[in-house]
């Protein structure tokens, strides 16, 4: 037996950091918007040895690293635990998501596996157990997990509320061959807090609900706290940033909504503009463009 998904990428139109947990996570509150530009995800399932498979187009010349510290392989036997389901499986990952990009390449894959092996599995869990699943294995994978086109995120992003789907805008994606570490953003974030402050005391945000509601709302809500930091730690991003935030300025003066903004922790950069405008960017010759759009 054997099913394919596709694994939709994700950005991150809202993104706030939060205080510090006691286990050293940070609480966040995010605005998920799925995004048309997707990996595809293969799973078998059958009386045999387990295995993984990655290839396609944005896979990085030195690979992913061990198939044990993979998402969707985790994934897979964290399903498998939980259906306490004894099968064999091949997982083949096409990558077209640029991969260390704040796009959550790996967490729509893991979301996808745990998509495939519920519609394989004899005894399938609930969505809402799916979903509570996906959370344990990282922030991203619970909303890509549960099939909203968009979603309200909180504590560590996986305490979902979903929203209803607005009409499909064009997102302009600039990335790069190398990536951001999350980890170390969030270090880096949280060193620049407390030297400013003195304390890792968070004041509140609150967003209305109105805004959140259209695109019009949140071209001028967007907003991304590791923006503060990340330029420091990525080049690419240091340039390219000011350049999206120009382009989508350049946008609203024309009358269009419009948005320049990074991703999750980065380093990919985005303007949100209407389906039929063709944003004019300016770009370091080491930056990939990739045009896609909301789900």
């Amino acid at each position: 037996m054997e099913t394919t998904v596709a694994a939709h990428a994700k950005i991150n139109l809202v993104l706030r950091i939060l205080a510090r947990e006691a286990s050293g996570y940070h609480g966040i509150e995010t605005l998920f918007q799925r995004l048309a530009l997707h990996d595809i995800v293969r799973v078998r399932v059958a009386d045999s040895a387990r295995e993984l498979h990655c290839h396609g187009p944005t896979m990085p010349s030195g690979g992913l690293g061990p198939v044990e510290q993979n998402l969707a392989w985790r994934a897979a036997l964290a399903f498998c635990e939980a259906a306490r389901w004894d099968t064999g499986f091949a997982i083949d990952v096409t990558k077209h998501i640029p991969v260390g990009g704040g796009l959550g390449g790996g967490s729509a894959d893991a979301a996808a596996v745990l998509q495939a092996l519920n519609a394989l599995c004899p005894a399938p869990l609930a969505s809402g157990a799916l979903v509570e699943l996906g959370g344990t294995l990282g922030a991203d994978v619970a909303f890509l997990a549960s099939g909203a086109a968009r979603a309200w995120g909180w504590g560590r992003g996986d305490r979902l509320l979903s929203l209803p789907a607005l009409p499909a805008m064009g997102v302009t994606l600039v990335a790069f061959t190398e990536g951001v570490n999350t980890g170390a953003a969030y270090g880096a974030f949280a060193r620049a807090r407390e030297s400013a402050q003195g304390n890792t005391a968070v004041p509140a945000h609150a967003f209305s609900v109105d805004i959140l509601q259209s695109w019009h709302g949140i071209s001028h809500a967007v907003v991304n706290d590791f923006e503060s930091v990340v330029p420091a730690m990525h080049a690419g991003v240091r340039v390219v940033l000011p350049e999206v935030r120009r382009c989508a300025a350049a946008l609203q003066a024309e009358g269009h909504v419009a948005a320049g903004f990074m991703s999750g922790s980065g380093a990919t950069c985005c303007v949100l503009h209407p389906l039929d405008v063709a944003p004019t960017l300016h770009l370091p010759t080491d930056a990939q463009t990739v045009r896609t759009s909301t789900l």
